[in-house]
């Protein structure tokens, strides 16, 4: 077993972070400033992340993408994690999702997306309906070769840059088995790839969220908004089945993200630990600084094998839910207690806006609840550990 990285895979990680250093850092004082990425940046940064290969590097090189392995991938995003979220977000990886495209729905949505030329947004969650996904209320009804939607989705990450949305609907209930949390019927999902500016689609501002400024969250209201059968996204009633090919894969880049910026993190508490002088020494030299800096680097680096595991394993085909989970859970909490930690080594400086360190500490909140909250990643892990036994 070599845990040593290869020399591609050291060359990978030294161009994400010089490119990281030269296309994202610079801008991100004003993404912070100004909680948003201004359109000409985002195309500054498309061509730029096309141009170096990074583009699309998680789709397959026959359809054009870069072709790149698990751990490849899981590499790149630990690098792309230094950097404000709504910077290197510009440095598309369309949907694993997209994969499932068929038909026409290659040319329209799949290919479009892997050149750079539409990007697409996710919409799985609604007002009332947050981890219990399947008590989701929006709901699409089959008329003739078309469907109608009807219903609202929030918090939907990038659909004000977005072209098309993947949307999750309710499409029918199943009649027997067991009932959702509210007590209510499960519901079947259907996926759909619905344009924007299809009649009938409303595309609001969200809530202003305190972490990942420039990353903005918006309302999707769906009002007898009619879509052809053409694009469902898999097949009708499955949509739980496409969503599973994404979800995994999308929570170990979280994961591999908060690696990076836990890193980053540690970089600049440590940094300030060497130079910073009370009682006549740097704050380095006392335990009560030091064991922190060790308690960090231990953490950072048990979360960065056990991405690199999951990658490994994904590659490998042996990969499983609580694979994943895991990865997501302890490094997201891992960057909870990094970047706490770093504020407390700075101080009151931590806390002021023109150092940078409490943006890592509120960008970190958000990371323990999207793509899966703390609580589903620990339900999920505990039913692998006790099925066996039942």
């Amino acid at each position: 077993m070599d845990f040593g990285l290869t020399s591609e895979q050291q060359m990978l990680v030294d161009s994400v972070r010089a490119f990281v250093a030269a296309e994202l850092k610079p801008h991100e004082e004003e993404v912070e400033r100004t909680n948003k990425v201004r359109p000409e940046l985002i195309q500054q940064i498309n061509e730029a992340a096309i141009k170096a290969g990074f583009y699309a590097a998680n789709m397959p090189e026959e359809l054009g993408g870069g072709g790149l392995d698990h751990v490849a991938l899981t590499l790149m995003e630990r690098e792309l994690g230094r950097t404000s979220f709504a910077l290197q977000y510009a440095v598309a990886r369309p949907s694993n999702i997209l994969r499932a495209c068929q038909g026409d729905q290659i040319e329209r949505y799949l290919l479009p997306a892997i050149r750079g030329e539409r990007v697409e947004c996710l919409a799985l969650t609604e007002p009332n309906a947050g981890s219990d996904l399947r008590s989701m209320q929006t709901r699409a009804e089959a008329d003739g070769d078309e469907f109608v939607i009807n219903g609202t989705k929030h918090f939907i990450s990038y659909a004000d840059v977005a072209d098309f949305i993947v949307l999750f609907a309710a499409s029918g209930s199943e009649e027997t088995g067991p009932r959702n949390a509210s007590g209510g019927a499960k519901r079947k999902i259907t996926t759909f790839l619905v344009d924007k500016g299809t009649p009938g689609l409303d595309v609001r501002p969200g809530p202003h969220s305190v972490s990942h400024r420039g990353f903005h969250h918006c309302e999707l209201v769906f009002n007898d908004c009619r879509v052809h059968k053409d694009q469902v996204l898999g097949e009708v009633h499955r949509g739980f089945d496409v969503a599973n090919q994404w979800l995994g894969a999308t929570r170990l880049t979280v994961a591999a993200q908060c690696v990076g910026r836990a890193q980053r993190a540690l970089e600049m508490a440590a940094g300030w630990a060497a130079t910073r002088k009370q009682f006549g020494q740097t704050i380095g030299k006392f335990q009560g600084t030091s064991f922190k800096l060790a308690d960090m680097a231990t953490e950072i680096e048990a979360a960065n094998l056990l991405c690199l595991q999951t990658a490994w394993k994904t590659d490998r085909g042996s990969v499983t839910d609580a694979d994943y989970a895991m990865a997501k859970l302890y490094a997201t909490e891992m960057l909870a207690r990094v970047t706490d930690q770093t504020v407390q080594i700075f101080g009151g400086m931590g806390l002021m806006e023109e150092v940078g360190v409490e943006r890592l500490w509120r960008d970190a909140r958000v990371e323990r609840i999207w793509d899966g909250t703390s609580e589903i990643q620990r339900h999920i892990i505990s039913r692998s550990v006790l099925r066996p036994l039942e």
